[in-house]
């Protein structure tokens, strides 16, 4: 039996997060030395796309976690463990499920450890100084803004930035639009 066909006999043809019947993939969860159905999820894209930092976490999205994060199964229970932890520092919700959630030593480890990892990057901004989630910069030059008329002028100071996962990367609002400005064009 193909990791899929097993992926989907196990998950009844849902997203093993969300519960969605649309868009549904094999997700292998990092890190993967070989793949095997008990190392993978069965997700939707829209899950896949922002637990891969391919899109803007949508917060009323993860509320899907409050029921996931009790299957049975590890590989779903660690990706449950991951996305919590990213959106508990800003959603009392993520953090009190967290504090519920158990995990077997074996997967809590497994959790963990690309948790370790994304924290070892570090964002740098153009003079060499390490920024946090929430500093404040200023932009050094004009931006263009991809899709959208916007431009973002040089001085203008970004607040409660984020970071992502690509330590040339961080994200903030200007103008109101949330967007994602090169390291290398701001100082703290």
């Amino acid at each position: 039996m193909s990791i899929e066909q097993a992926l989907i006999e196990r998950s009844n043809n849902h997203c093993e997060l969300c519960n969605a019947t649309d868009n549904l993939a094999v997700y292998e969860v990092p890190p993967v030395a070989e793949a095997h159905s008990d190392k993978c999820i069965y997700s939707c894209q829209t899950c896949k796309d922002q637990i891969e930092n391919n899109a803007d976490l949508t917060v009323n999205h993860w509320h899907c976690l409050n029921d996931s994060m009790w299957s049975q199964t590890p590989a779903v229970q660690v990706v449950a463990y991951r996305m919590l932890s990213r959106l508990a520092a800003d959603n009392g919700w993520a953090q009190d499920a967290l504090d519920m959630l158990y995990l077997e030593q074996d997967t809590l480890v497994w959790a963990q450890k690309v948790l370790a990892e994304e924290e070892d990057i570090k964002h740098i901004d153009s003079n060499g100084v390490v920024l946090q989630a929430g500093d404040t910069v200023t932009l050094i030059k004009d931006l263009d803004v991809k899709g959208s008329s916007l431009v973002a002028k040089r001085g203008t100071a970004v607040r409660n930035i984020g970071l992502t996962s690509n330590p040339e990367h961080i994200e903030g609002r200007v103008d109101g639009q949330r967007i994602v400005i090169l390291t290398k064009y701001v100082k703290k």
